[in-house]
């Protein structure tokens, strides 16, 4: 067997230069198909910073113009793709329902699900125009927490009704773009499983984005 694919996180990136020996050093090891994955969100989520790069997702929905957050996503992808990276851990799909949201805030495009929605779709069309397969996060909808999931696990007390009109219609937009991926929550929604996380659940991972949504592209964790 071989490794299929790698993520590199901060600790990997030096610059551009180093990114691109790295990732064709390991290319020449695991084969030219080796999926090559970042978290190049844009605004505070970046590993890169010295390719072109989004704003906050949150300013692309203050702008609110579909054809400049296609542009923009392009642009990001072209310099990801310069480097040798083809899988890109956004855009940001949840709705920022929550204020005091300490884990989403501005990288989500906003509060809106239509608004979150257009552009969620138009950053996965600009992405993936490039090459760069497009994810997103997190699902079934990370929006509404008011704990960090790194730290701790938020339980969401959502209804199958508020989910459906508020969190999956930027994951449906998105669907229907192409997406490539599409990142679980660890997160409790007790509506979905009264025990396990989004992640583990195969209520939604199975029941909810592959028999509800039609989902049949990757599932990341």
């Amino acid at each position: 067997g071989r490794v299929a694919a790698v993520c590199l996180f901060g600790r990997n990136v030096v610059d551009r230069y180093h990114v691109a020996d790295y990732v064709a050093e390991l290319r020449s090891l695991a084969g030219t198909d080796l999926i090559v994955a970042i978290d190049q969100e844009g605004g505070g989520v970046l590993r890169l910073r010295d390719v072109p790069f989004p704003p906050a997702a949150m300013s692309l929905g203050a702008a609110d113009d579909q054809a400049l957050t296609e542009q923009v996503a392009a642009a990001a992808g072209r310099g990801l793709r310069a480097v040798g990276v083809n899988l890109d851990f956004a855009p940001v799909a949840d709705v920022n329902s929550n204020s005091d949201n300490p884990v989403i805030a501005d990288r989500s495009f906003g509060a809106d699900p239509d608004l979150v929605s257009r552009h969620v779709a138009a950053f996965v069309r600009g992405l993936q125009s490039e090459g760069v397969a497009a994810t997103l996060k997190h699902f079934p909808g990370h929006g509404d927490t008011a704990v960090d999931s790194h730290l701790a696990l938020p339980v969401l007390r959502h209804t199958a009704d508020h989910l459906e009109a508020v969190d999956l219609p930027p994951f449906r937009a998105g669907i229907e773009a192409g997406v490539a991926a599409i990142m679980s929550a660890h997160i409790l929604m007790p509506e979905l499983d009264t025990a396990l996380p989004a992640t583990l659940a195969r209520a939604a991972m199975h029941g909810l984005l592959r028999t509800h949504l039609g989902f049949d592209g990757v599932i990341v964790t």
